[in-house]
């Protein structure tokens, strides 16, 4: 906090303030306050300032209790925020009102800092201004990331006014905007745009300048160069690039400002001191020089301690600067000195700029593209500075005296482009390249120059046609443009690529005399351009051909095996096993080196016709076409895999592998590529499901074993779609009156052609094809309903609840919280009803990202149940941050089993979740004892075969109807 008398006077005066309005409310009586309004929304106006309507609660304590603005029902509520690290705050509240029928995304936008309205005088250099917002209702506006605003992204539902409560880090709060998104993006990359721009001109100012003066080494031009560097700095500090890189915050961004500022006004005083030559006139004016640098640079001590007065001293002294610098200029100038003279257009731009500055900062001139118009404007002043330094710099020479031809010119821009002149006299038939391109070649020295024939002898053969072509038809047609690549063959052999562009010149006679361009040896970018293209149908790492040129050259073979009816392909498709669990154990380094490997054994066995390729991670493919009879085939077969099973040396380690092929043969007929890829990997995946290291040999009856998979995945869509699929109920029993408490919700399915499938067996269909996210809506769906039916239906005073089973695809799933929201809405549960049950492992495999889940879910009224407690690997210090309200006892612990720790462990898992408040429920009581058991150790709930297997909603009715008088009294009372 400063100490300076000023920022202790502004406290106080404000202290002195707030108690008189105390006072006077106090005196005139409990007033009503003023009611908040909200502000409207239009859904088509892409930016709304609301800077003015916002209620400012400063000094107002750590907690804010406020009115909200009357909602579409007109009722005002009342709220309380308390701040987020329970500090005295300061507060902002505003209102939005959303008039519209349609969903409304708006980004509240704060920006750090603002030259407009930052005052001259103690400025305020930048914060973030809000630490966070809270809404009276829906979705907390979510912070977006940005190194120059605060950023919130606000969602309004149709109709709907809502209240926002912005907690403050700083008192004052200069702007605040609703911006449509997609717009406000725009802006910023528009905005991003100019500035990369102006930071580019800046930057190659800043190096040209400081090169001139490696060039020209008088004091004027390390005195340029170092206002371009300042000029540079500010401007990287001004639109945010420094604080990007290195991640400038808070006090250190001030500081970065301060000192720019600071910076900026001393590389004046040098330039303006340097260029002048001031020292030559009066020896004062280097005393007076000197000292005002040594302040200056003292002000960046003064930075370190507060900022806000070092930038403020800096700010004023360049505005002194400017004015006693225009005195001295017009001095000067007036006594017929050369640069003042020339430098009195810039210095007038400079005094404009100045004005302008201060007429921003004053808060007069206020717009969106005023900041950057002056950033652009200093860019702009220092070009000119660079110019009239240049003057000096190429002072009586020939560039400055701007005699140069456009001969010249065009000869110096010819040979900074570093390209080869190429020249053919027509006339006389005679080209000249010089010396250049013989070198490249490794040729004798004029072996080049000569008649253009000769060059047919070093033109690469596929090029000489072309070459010759090109020039008869400049010659005949007399105008166009030459522009050719070709090769040309060096002494050893090895072709070199020229690109010729070249362009005929006409003589009096309408003739073409000769034709005149560039060669340039374009070599490398065609090594690059076949690299890619290779690259591109090869595989990176063993240089095999990719699926796209494997398919190419099958699609090849397929036809010419239909043309011809000699060759007939196959296809072989092999997958390494276990080569997953090797890579995970040793290494991706490993894994590489194996697959290099097996590609390079595989490669030594097949023939030079055959094709081999890689077609995923760890499966290859051959196209088959040095063997035809079968028997051949499947002993190549047999081949390939003990080449794999060989073992592959890695560093100290053997690494021992197979692989599994399948075959597919060539059938003829209209048989496709994608049928004979197919049916190979269906003769592989049956191979594998053997137990891998074997052949198989496709055969139709294969198929059928491939395809009930997509058949189940089909039947299960619709039975989700059709609500086909049943849902059952599995009584969970209260043990002190053995009345039923709830129910768990569990997926029955009866196909209507296989009977009863097993979720164990359709579970894992719907995980892997992405079902799982319907299958489990479906169910927490239709659970609700019933539960809302049952609660209605027998009231109690402690109401029936339903346990629903959540996967990690759904926990992963961003709609997740909306989802249950909406059921909720539709249902009208009873609070902490509708359980949600996860896993354990499920839960401690993301724990930061479950826990804010969860806080949102139990936030939404939902109940939430660990279940199989204790077969994970749960760490207790994540446990209580889980908003858990129940546990689930896994059966393994319940089931005797002959072990003496099982009781300990049983005990000591109810007694801890009895000690954190939890609802414990036990699975898989079978019998009369594990019931009595269970309710010794102080268990309240249990599950199992003993209480009841899962029935349909109909006989689940049925028991509750059926529970006994004494139940129902018990719950009664």
């Amino acid at each position: 906090m400063s100490i300076l008398y000023p920022g202790r006077l502004k406290s106080v005066i404000k202290l002195f303030v707030a108690v008189v309005l105390v006072s006077l409310s106090v005196l005139a009586g409990l007033v009503p306050a003023k009611a908040l309004e909200p502000i409207p929304v239009p859904i088509d106006v892409e930016a709304l300032d609301i800077s003015n309507a916002i209620d400012f609660h400063r000094e107002a304590g750590t907690r804010l209790q406020v009115s909200t603005a009357p909602g579409a029902d007109g009722i005002v509520r009342r709220i309380e925020v308390p701040s987020r690290d329970g500090s005295n705050t300061n507060w902002a509240v505003f209102a939005l009102a959303n008039t519209s029928d349609e969903q409304i995304d708006r980004l509240i936008v704060a920006p750090n800092y603002k030259l407009v309205g930052s005052d001259l005088f103690w400025p305020d250099l930048g914060l973030s201004r809000i630490a966070a917002i809270t809404p009276s209702q829906g979705i907390a506006p979510v912070r977006q990331k940005s190194q120059e605003a605060d950023v919130f992204l606000v969602t309004l539902d149709p109709g709907s006014v809502v209240t926002f409560v912005s907690e403050l880090t700083t008192p004052n709060l200069p702007e605040v905007r609703l911006w449509e998104p997609d717009v406000y993006k725009e802006t910023i990359n528009a905005y991003s745009l100019y500035r990369g721009i102006i930071l580019g001109i800046s930057g190659l100012l800043a190096l040209f300048l400081t090169i001139l003066f490696v060039v020209k080494g008088t004091v004027m031009f390390p005195a340029t160069a170092a206002l371009a560097w300042s000029v540079l700095a500010y401007l990287c500090i001004d639109f945010g690039f420094w604080g990007m890189v290195f991640n400038l915050e808070g006090g250190g961004s001030q500081l970065a400002r301060a000192s720019a500022e600071v910076m900026l006004a001393a590389s004046l005083i040098i330039f303006l001191y340097a260029y002048l030559n001031l020292n030559r006139w009066n020896i004062h004016y280097s005393h007076l020089a000197l000292t005002t640098l040594i302040l200056l640079l003292g002000l960046l001590g003064v930075a370190v301690w507060d900022p806000s007065i070092a930038a403020g001293i800096a700010r004023m002294a360049l505005a002194i600067i400017g004015v006693l610098g225009f005195v001295t200029i017009g001095v000067l100038a007036f006594q017929h000195y050369d640069r003042a003279i020339l430098l009195i257009p810039t210095w007038c731009l400079l005094i404009a700029w100045l004005v302008g500055a201060a007429m921003t900062i004053t808060g007069s001139l206020s717009n969106d593209i005023v900041q950057p118009a002056l950033g652009g404007g200093l860019v702009l002043i220092v070009l000119l500075i660079g110019f009239t330094v240049m003057q000096h710099a190429f002072a009586g020479g020939a560039i400055a005296q701007g005699l140069i031809s456009d001969v010249e010119r065009r000869a110096l821009a010819l040979t900074g482009a570093g390209d080869i002149i190429w020249d053919w006299d027509i006339d006389r038939d005679r080209i000249h390249t010089g010396n250049e391109v013989d070198d490249l070649l490794n040729l004798k020295p004029g072996t080049l120059e000569g008649p253009a024939r000769d060059w047919l002898d070093v033109l690469h053969p596929q090029d000489r046609d072309q070459f010759r072509a090109t020039l008869d038809a400049v010659i005949d047609q007399r105008r166009g443009k030459i522009r050719q690549t070709f090769r040309l063959r060096s002494e050893d052999g090895h072709f070199r690529w020229f690109r010729l562009r070249a362009r005929p010149i006409i003589g009096a006679d309408g003739e073409v005399i000769r034709c005149v361009g560039t060669l340039l040896d374009v070599t490398e970018e065609r090594t690059a351009e076949e690299r890619l293209l290779h690259d591109a149908v090869h595989d990176n790492l063993t240089g095999l051909p990719n699926r796209e040129l494997f398919v190419d050259r099958l699609k090849t073979s397929l036809v010419r095996a239909k043309a011809e009816e000699t060759s007939k392909p196959t296809i072989l498709v092999l997958n390494l096993d276990r080569f997953k669990q090797v890579n995970d154990s040793i290494g991706l380094s490993a894994g590489d080196s194996i697959l290099l490997t097996v590609a390079r054994r595989l490669g030594r066995i097949i023939g030079q016709q055959d094709t081999l390729g890689r077609l995923s991670g760890d499966q290859y493919g051959l196209v088959l076409l040095s063997e035809q009879e079968p028997d051949r085939i499947v002993a190549l077969a047999d081949s390939l895999r003990k080449a794999v099973r060989s073992p592959i040396t890695f560093g100290d380690r053997e690494i021992f592998l197979t692989c599994s092929v399948g075959i597919a043969f060539f059938e003829g007929g209209k048989q496709s590529i994608e049928d004979m890829l197919t049916n190979a990997e269906i003769a592989l995946n049956h191979a594998r499901r053997l137990g891998g290291d074997r052949q198989e040999v496709f055969r139709p009856i294969l198929r059928p074993l491939d395809k009930n998979v997509v058949d189940l995945e089909s039947d299960l869509r619709d039975a989700i779609k059709k609500e086909t699929l049943g849902v059952f109920f599995q009584p969970i029993i209260r043990l002190e009156d053995q009345s039923v408490a709830g129910f768990e919700v569990l997926a029955r399915w009866s196909h209507p052609k296989r009977g009863k499938i097993a979720p164990s067996e359709f579970i894992p269909v719907a995980e892997q094809s992405g079902l799982i996210n319907e299958l489990g809506m479906y169910m927490l769906d239709k659970g609700a309903q019933q539960l809302a039916f049952w609660q209605k239906e027998f009231p109690m005073p402690r109401p029936l609840f339903a346990s629903v089973n959540l996967s990690s695809r759904q926990l992963l799933k961003q709609d997740l919280i909306n989802d249950v929201k909406a059921v909720l809405s539709r249902t009208s549960l009873a609070p902490g009803t509708l359980k949600l049950e996860l896993t354990e492992s499920l839960v401690m495999s993301n724990p930061e990202y479950s826990a804010k889940v969860l806080e949102r879910l139990k936030s939404l009224g939902a109940g939430l149940s660990l279940d199989d407690f204790g077969t994970g690997h749960s760490s207790l210090s994540y446990l209580q941050r889980f908003p858990f309200d129940t546990i689930k006892i896994d059966q393994s612990f319940v089931k005797p089993n002959g072990s003496s720790a099982r009781p300990v462990l049983l005990r000591t898992i109810v007694a801890m979740g009895n000690d954190l408040g939890m609802s414990v429920v036990a699975e898989g009581a079978e019998n009369e004892t594990d019931a009595l058991e269970l309710y010794q150790l102080g268990c309240q709930f249990a599950q199992g075969f003993y209480f009841g297997e899962a029935v349909s909603a109909n006989e689940a009715t049925k028991i509750l109807r059926k529970m006994p008088t004494e139940a129902l009294a018990a719950e009664s009372a």
